[in-house]
């Protein structure tokens, strides 16, 4: 298993997730030196008898210890609000996907392509064959061309759901009624897994998300074999 995914974070599959993970240390960082510095302070303040009065009653020590964490947060507002704004920025899509969330499966329209669509449920255990994912595998993936600015529209017919594949770094609810886009692109051919991230009901844990990310010709041949 790879470091990021013994840690808890899947590897980068899109340059928008890439740039959540290098925000993601980043941060860190700073927490890491912050937290370090105050134990070290703390820890002089606990072992060491002497005082001094100069150091206990400054203007100037108040001073500093008020800027300098108002600098810390402007390194850290700075990067955070260019990503907030990357992930709701739609680059010129090549090509528009429709999300519809169910009680307790996913549709997909793709209304470009003589309007394709299918249902995606999950397989089952006794179905699943050997290197399948045990609850998240479909038995239809959400097939995009690699390399190009999808853009996917998310909504769904019943309650509150959540469209969210963590490889890619996006994340949409699905509400009754109403629209929400995303937009993505992946760097690497594969298969990526997501759950419904809202408690939508008994089987919410049910309802994977399973999306593959290959190149144009493999994408057209499969557009190919599709029933009209």
């Amino acid at each position: 298993m790879s470091t990021w995914g013994q840690l808890g974070l899947q590897e980068a599959a899109s340059p928008l997730m890439e740039q959540l993970i290098f925000f993601h240390d980043h941060a860190l960082l700073i927490l890491i030196l912050v937290v370090s510095f105050v134990l070290y302070i703390w820890t002089n303040l606990i072992t060491n008898y002497l005082s001094c009065r100069h150091l206990l009653e400054s203007k100037h020590v108040e001073t500093i210890w008020t800027i300098v964490p108002g600098i810390i947060l402007v390194f850290l507002a700075m990067p955070s609000m260019r990503l907030l704004y990357t992930t709701d920025e739609i680059f010129d899509p090549l090509l528009t996907i429709k999300s519809i969330g169910h009680q307790w499966y996913w549709s997909y329209e793709y209304t470009d392509l003589n309007s394709l669509q299918f249902d995606s449920f999950m397989v089952n255990e006794p179905q699943l064959t050997s290197g399948q994912a045990r609850l998240l595998e479909t038995n239809n993936h959400m097939v995009f061309p690699m390399e190009t600015s999808i853009r996917l529209l998310v909504t769904s017919e019943d309650v509150i759901h959540c469209w969210t594949v963590p490889a890619l770094g996006v994340k949409a609810d699905a509400i009754p009624g109403r629209l929400n886009q995303l937009s993505f692109s992946s760097n690497r051919p594969g298969i990526f897994y997501g759950q419904c991230s809202e408690i939508c009901g008994a089987n919410h844990s049910f309802m994977p998300i399973a999306v593959e990310s290959v190149n144009m010709k493999t994408f057209l041949a499969w557009l190919y074999y599709q029933p009209n």
